[in-house]
């Protein structure tokens, strides 16, 4: 599709979407008969990645999860609107951030919402990562794609110059426990599931901004919920139950951990960039997760309701 037969759509109102972290523009168009949608526009040289972007968000939606259904994809012209690159037109979610909402809401109510993005996540991971990768070769193992990983973000943080209190408890946790990643399954991931990506429509949890898609440990996903917890331990609590259906294996602590303490040395040089604002946040954050895990020798983090299965009405 072009650029023309964008135009052709009938839009008559065009507003951009300044919030979020993506490189796209983003911008929520309306029809004449009232009808909005999310149209995002990406440099041309992301085309590859923006189409198989799509293409998974296709699948997605054949689960149906309530998120941004993709409508078309494709390329358009450098106008003054649009200014070229690649498209993608998805319907409009007509809500609430979570987040603003979250705090309205009782405790049963957050924890219930939080039960049904776990379940949410849990139809999200059905889907299979690919046996072998677009130049065919097989998909490599998680053990030695996340330790790989992990290596690189060791390095980068003792490059950064920064160093947090108590990162010596996180750095022994990691080695102590590679052993962790062996024989791993690898599915489809969101890249970002946390509160910050869901929103509230007509009383329904919606999810949103699939950009950092990925194939990986399903349990991994949940190295974001330090922003749920963070904003809400009820919904975090209710998360985790969803996705179980009960109560989480103790495998399953010993390995967000093990996440979670990853994530704490790359957020460190990742904030850097950004201005002391950011490095603030992730250097509070280093001394929250440090507190949660009791220096790293807990696994079942403090903000983990474990009673309130009970309470639940």
């Amino acid at each position: 599709m072009t650029d023309k037969s964008i135009m052709r759509q009938g839009f008559i109102k065009v507003e951009p979407i300044t919030k979020g972290w993506s490189e796209d523009k983003k911008y929520c168009v309306t029809k004449a008969d009232g009808t909005k949608y999310l149209l995002r526009i990406s440099p041309a040289s992301h085309f590859e990645s923006r189409k198989a972007l799509f293409a998974m968000l296709e699948k997605v939606a054949v689960l149906k999860i309530p998120m941004c259904m993709p409508i078309e994809f494709g390329t358009c012209s450098d106008t003054a609107l649009f200014q070229g690159g690649v498209y993608s037109l998805q319907s409009w979610i007509d809500g609430e951030d979570l987040e603003t909402v979250l705090p309205l809401l009782s405790e049963t109510e957050q924890y219930v919402l939080g039960f049904k993005s776990g379940e949410i996540l849990k139809a999200i991971h059905t889907i299979s990562a690919p046996e072998t990768n677009a130049n065919g070769a097989c998909v490599e193992d998680w053990e030695p794609r996340f330790n790989r990983k992990t290596d690189y973000k060791i390095k980068k943080y003792h490059e950064c110059g920064l160093r947090f209190n108590g990162d010596e408890h996180v750095l022994a946790y990691i080695e102590e426990n590679r052993y962790l990643l062996k024989s791993r399954p690898q599915c489809f991931q969101h890249g970002d599931y946390h509160v910050g990506n869901m929103m509230m429509e007509n009383g329904e949890l919606k999810i949103i901004d699939f950009d950092r898609y990925d194939f990986g440990d399903p349990w991994e996903e949940f190295n974001r919920i330090v922003w749920s917890a963070a904003a809400c331990p009820h919904f975090a609590t209710g998360q985790l139950r969803g996705y179980f259906g009960g109560e989480p294996p103790i495998e399953f602590w010993k390995l967000l951990a093990f996440y979670i303490a990853s994530n704490a040395l790359s957020s460190i040089y990742w904030a850097v960039p950004f201005g002391q604002s950011d490095l603030d946040t992730m250097m509070k954050q280093s001394q929250d997760v440090l507190a949660w895990f009791n220096n790293m020798r807990n696994p079942v983090p403090t903000w983990y309701l474990k009673e309130w299965e009970s309470k639940k009405v």
